[in-house]
């Protein structure tokens, strides 16, 4: 049975775990640049226009970022989501802080056992942040609207997407390496395999708040989907 969280529905605990999601995947993004063996696409587009015109690599994030929110609120002709605003900064800023505190292995080992830790956390950390339901990333919504007006797949809209951020990315020196084709052929097993436990887990936290609240709340149920995936897959 599907089901969504309605508008209001324990607002502030779904913001603080939609937080809680993002550092978590921005910790794993920040594990996967440390490792020096690839980076995801998006990361090997903002690390080549660092080492092209310096700035930090969350800095060059949140301003790829700004770029799509635009383009995408141009194509569907809507104000930005409060979700994807929130994403865009605090991605940028703790993949700074991040990176930051990280340092990279000297042992080959040590660097893809750090790698391999940053993919599964970004994984879950992706799961954490989309099951409360506070809105997709900038990415994800640029996907969602070029699918809108191609009316291609979803598969195929994302396909583009990522090779052509990874090129360009490549042509500015970004790291373009082992970890790039892991994230590409792994990530997706990873959220997969993440998602449902997460949202299970996240809507029964919530749903255990609500029910504490009001004493009079009938059994509640946490064995649903609420379908969001859909939309970002």
């Amino acid at each position: 049975m599907e089901r969504t969280f309605a508008s209001g529905e324990h607002l502030f605990s779904r913001w603080l775990i939609f937080i809680a999601g993002l550092m978590i995947m921005s910790f794993g993004i920040a594990m996967m640049i440390r490792a020096e063996l690839g980076s995801a696409p998006w990361d090997v587009l903002h690390i080549g226009l660092q080492s092209q015109l310096g700035l930090t690599v969350g800095t060059w994030s949140i301003i790829i970022g700004i770029f799509i929110i635009g383009t995408t609120s141009l194509l569907l002709k809507e104000l930005p989501q409060a979700g994807g605003i929130v994403n865009m900064v605090l991605v940028g800023v703790f993949i700074d802080i991040f990176l930051f505190l990280l340092s990279t292995p000297d042992l080959f080992f040590m660097k893809l056992l750090m790698l391999l830790t940053g993919i599964i956390i970004i994984g879950y950390g992706i799961g954490i942040y989309i099951a409360p339901e506070c809105g997709a990333g900038p990415r994800d919504s640029l996907m969602i609207a070029l699918q809108e007006k191609t009316g291609w797949k979803v598969s195929r809209v994302r396909g583009i997407m990522e090779i052509t951020v990874l090129t360009a990315g490549w042509l500015l020196g970004g790291p373009v390496f082992l970890g790039t084709i892991l994230f590409c052929f792994g990530i997706g097993q990873v959220v997969g395999f993440a998602l449902p436990q997460c949202r299970k887990l996240v809507h029964r936290f919530i749903e255990r708040g609500v029910n504490s609240e009001n004493i009079n709340q009938g059994t509640v149920r946490t064995n649903y989907n609420d379908g969001i995936s859909k939309k970002i897959r």
